[in-house]
């Protein structure tokens, strides 16, 4: 993943068209064989673990037309973080920075996530008028209470301690401490979780979130977020806001009203419907809606919010519709029907491989 120009994105090359064979096949041999291998997911670069998607590649794809490649994009992503998340020998992730969208997706479903002073998580989507995706309706939904709709529709940060806390990560470090930990974990001659865990926790750190930390404020995230529709979620907000004259509520409902009123709407059913859905029912689901986010047939939000943020920059995307109450039911309905029987779906390996089975990788 060292492509620091992108932040490390987890986009493959464009000339490797689909996860390769060779790749698939290694996994399956080590998995079914008596090599002792632990996968380390780490990056050299400073800034980020994983940033995620190159999303300017992918609008400059659509402004052409060419959404074959779109779909392959998606398809290798999505199989990629399916065959890590049921990856079943040891799977550490060094989270050196930032790690946002597809960095999640590779990292968050495995065994060992190593949070650090330098760490800032974040899921986005909706500010660009997208959906938290990369399986991230499959691990957000887990949180505990109503956290993962906060963390989903404000697309609000959390720093390294803040995922830890609620179970994003299993375990915290200093970044300066990370070269040791690589090199014990290079140095194991066992596979053995518990080994793993007890490699990691001496060089943890125990910590806890501050004051100011949303983690502190979990009693009226929940009361806030758990209503049925943004409506209902932006109307108690502006009654806690009004009650408390706390400035955290009257930020989170900016940050709503900065968001695309379509994403918001999508993204809080998929957050619903993932808490019910394995790791490969939330990514096929999260295929299907990428497919109709980037099609234009409902509505252009996501290359309107990628110009806007990352392009031109100007910070002022025109959403359409844009306002909640002129989103209907039937957009949003859209984004959850199955493909056509012209579109191929994304197919996962999933009989060749164990059921996936929560790990206790959140809310415990």
């Amino acid at each position: 993943m060292n492509t620091p120009d992108s932040l490390n994105s987890t986009d493959p090359p464009l000339s490797m068209p689909s996860t390769p064979p060779w790749l698939q096949d290694c996994i399956n041999f080590i998995e079914i064989g008596k090599i002792t291998l632990i996968l380390v997911l780490s990056c050299s670069s400073g800034r980020a673990f994983a940033a995620g998607g190159d999303i300017v590649a992918l609008y400059r794809f659509i402004n052409q037309g060419n959404m074959e490649a779109c779909k392959e994009l998606a398809r290798t992503v999505y199989s990629f973080i399916y065959m890590l998340g049921t990856y079943m020998k040891p799977h550490v992730a060094l989270l050196n920075g930032i790690t946002m969208g597809g960095g999640g997706g590779i990292s968050i479903p495995g065994t060992f996530r190593v949070a650090t002073d330098k760490t800032v998580f974040a899921i986005p989507e909706v500010l660009i008028g997208f959906h938290p995706d990369a399986a991230a309706s499959f691990y957000l939904s887990r949180l505990p209470g109503h956290l993962g709709e906060y963390l989903t529709l404000t697309g609000e940060k959390l720093n390294g301690v803040e995922m830890v806390a609620c179970g994003l990560a299993t375990h915290y470090s200093l970044l300066a401490k990370l070269p040791l930990i690589e090199e014990q974990l290079r140095k194991l001659v066992t596979d053995d979780p518990s080994v793993i865990e007890t490699t990691l926790e001496q060089y943890s750190d125990l910590v806890k979130p501050g004051g100011c930390s949303v983690l502190q404020r979990l009693e009226v995230v929940d009361k806030c977020f758990c209503h049925d529709t943004v409506e209902e979620i932006v109307d108690a907000l502006e009654v806690a806001a009004s009650e408390t004259k706390e400035l955290w509520c009257i930020s989170t409902l900016n940050r709503l009203k900065e968001a695309s009123p379509l994403s918001l709407k999508v993204s809080l059913r998929s957050i619903r419907e993932g808490r019910f859905q394995t790791l490969d029912q939330c990514l096929l689901r999260e295929y299907r809606m990428t497919l109709q986010a980037i099609s234009k047939q409902i509505s252009n939000d996501f290359c309107e919010g990628v110009r806007a943020r990352v392009v031109d920059k100007d910070m002022a995307p025109k959403w359409d519709p844009p306002t909640l109450e002129n989103v209907s039911q039937d957009m949003v309905d859209r984004y959850f029907l199955p493909l056509s029987e012209f579109e191929p779906d994304l197919e996962l390996p999933t009989k060749s491989r164990e059921a996936f089975l929560d790990r206790s990788m959140v809310g415990s």
